[in-house]
């Protein structure tokens, strides 16, 4: 497998957080999910029913609910975010691999969490799972706002801005991360891409064109590099 790392040294690691570094599935997106839903059915007045499918279609059209809830119906992003991510008793649910955890200390290169969740969530993952120690730096939603609007994963536009900010080229950053659409975006403006795929179902197992390497481990990171 190629690598982007060039004559430099070794890449700028840009990892996702959820159902690549722990499993989100089984800890947190069932109860996201249905905050969401409740707090888009209490701030809306819907009902039940005409909630769940606005925040599968926001989803589906803007890669976040949250987008279309700002974008449609001025709901206020910090508000949105708290509410949605409050989670009483995650810390009791996350669960990570000592293995990985061994993986990321001996991976070579500057390591940073990109994730579209928010800080105070993102906080409690990586304290939880002792995973603080490992990265250079964490970029939450929060820190992906341009020009006064939230550019969360995948906008290309964003993904640029991060590598600017990070003083690297695009080339010379791998996007780990387990959601194939923002792994397109990350290609398309040059980066490396690495598709997690320990903790999301087998459904489309094949790798496509725009995943240079397709993972079940950290460990395998370092095969790759």
């Amino acid at each position: 497998m190629a690598t982007p790392r060039g004559k430099a040294g070794a890449p700028v690691w840009l990892f996702d957080l959820d159902d690549t570094l722990h499993d989100a599935s089984t800890a947190a997106f069932t109860g996201i999910s249905a905050a969401m839903t409740a707090y888009i059915e209490r701030e809306l007045a819907l009902s039940r029913p005409d909630a769940e499918a606005l925040r599968g279609h926001y989803w589906r059209r803007y890669g976040a609910t949250l987008l279309g809830l700002v974008r449609h119906h001025g709901v206020k992003s910090a508000h949105f975010l708290h509410d949605t991510h409050a989670l009483p008793g995650l810390e009791s649910r996350l669960r990570s691999h000592p293995h990985d955890l061994a993986a990321l200390a001996r991976l070579p290169g500057r390591k940073f969490i990109l994730t579209n969740a928010p800080r105070a969530y993102a906080e409690r993952v990586l304290t939880t799972l002792g995973l603080w120690r490992y990265f250079d730096g964490v970029i939450t939603i929060e820190q992906m706002a341009m020009f006064g609007h939230l550019r969360p994963k995948p906008d290309a536009r964003m993904l640029r801005h991060v590598a600017v900010r990070l003083k690297v080229k695009p080339h010379r950053c791998v996007l780990v991360e387990d959601t194939l659409e923002h792994q397109k975006a990350a290609r398309r403006v040059g980066m490396g891409t690495v598709w997690m795929r320990r903790w999301i179902g087998q459904t489309r197992a094949h790798r496509p064109g725009y995943v240079c390497a397709r993972i079940r481990s950290l460990q395998a990171l370092a095969r790759w590099r």
